[in-house]
């Protein structure tokens, strides 16, 4: 299916050489604000206070936000769970003060404003719970990468796999400095974002990178940068669609799923726009340096390969 067909390939490996270098440099700052500032960690990873509270109506979490921060606490998760009366909440651990005396305070705030407010239950979340979230969360980060990687080696060719996972992690790392940056919190939805992103990214980049691989097969006078630029330029249609349609329902989420899906949204909003560009000029340039060649892809069946009646048309879109 396609809304439009480009007649003439767009020179996209014209532009290879400033697009990487603004990539790289995107990419700096973002390893720069990481290293500096550091991720702004939630709860679930620095440790604090889970609270577990049921109304005897369907909860506003907005005033219940609003009544906590009257308090002085920050940083705090409120969100529904079971059912819209029960509502959970997350703090961080505050100096000089207990995980009891935390919730006791919350929990009187709450009661002035509903008196049907009633604690169902309390813990602490210790730090190192949040140490091993953390580990895990890099274990399945390095799993996704390795992953990838030997799948893109044996569909395609082991250029192409270093190429995608070059992509896919500038993408990683873009989000992440926008995280460390702006200091928006970092939670496991957030890190769940944030994989989501790889395959997703790695599926443009497959998609282009299989096109290629046609070309190369169909026609047979093109150079390298000519059957790039025309296998990036015949599957714009697609992109638009898929992305597209991806980015208003991930758009949904960040203006209406509230303050629970705003970080998880803006994630995948941010990997989502840096994954096409990261598909069209990172991953198909760098394997255009590496030096992908028809050879690379094609097994010819003797010395003679077979001749393809496109060859004449080496200009055309498919």
């Amino acid at each position: 299916m396609e809304f439009f067909k480009i007649k003439k390939d767009i020179p996209f490996m014209k532009h290879a050489v400033a697009f990487n270098a603004i990539s790289f440099i995107t990419f700096v700052a973002a390893v720069f604000f990481l290293f500096s500032r550091g991720l702004h960690l939630s709860v679930e990873f620095t440790g604090g206070t889970l609270m577990e509270v049921s109304y005897s109506q369907p909860a506003d979490l907005n005033a219940v936000r609003g009544q906590i921060a009257k308090l002085g606490f920050s940083d705090v998760q409120v969100q529904n769970f079971g059912t819209a009366r029960d509502v959970m909440i997350r703090m961080p651990a505050v100096k000089g003060q207990s995980s009891a005396q935390q919730s006791e305070q919350v929990l009187t705030a709450l009661k002035e404003a509903d008196a049907t407010a009633q604690l169902r239950r309390t813990e602490f979340v210790g730090p190192q719970v949040g140490d091993e979230l953390a580990a895990d969360g890099l274990k399945a980060l390095a799993f996704v990468v390795v992953g990838i990687m030997i799948y893109l080696a044996m569909r395609f060719e082991w250029k192409f796999a270093v190429a995608a996972i070059i992509a896919n992690l500038h993408d990683v790392v873009i989000i992440l400095g926008f995280f460390a940056f702006f200091q928006w919190e970092f939670s496991l939805p957030v890190l769940a974002a944030v994989l989501a992103v790889l395959g997703y990214s790695v599926n443009e980049s497959v998609v282009i990178f299989d096109r290629i691989r046609e070309n190369f097969r169909r026609y047979r006078k093109m150079s390298t940068v000519e059957i790039i630029d025309n296998a990036i330029t015949s599957t714009i249609s697609r992109t638009i669609i898929t992305h597209g349609c991806t980015q208003l329902m991930v758009l949904s989420m960040l203006l209406f799923g509230g303050a629970t899906l705003h970080y998880f949204a803006l994630a995948l909003t941010i990997g989502i726009c840096f994954g096409i560009y990261s598909s069209v000029f990172v991953a198909a340039a760098i394997a255009m340096w590496l030096g992908i060649r028809r050879e690379d892809l094609i097994k010819h069946h003797g010395n003679k390969a077979a001749h393809d009646p496109e060859d004449e048309n080496s200009g055309a879109v498919v």
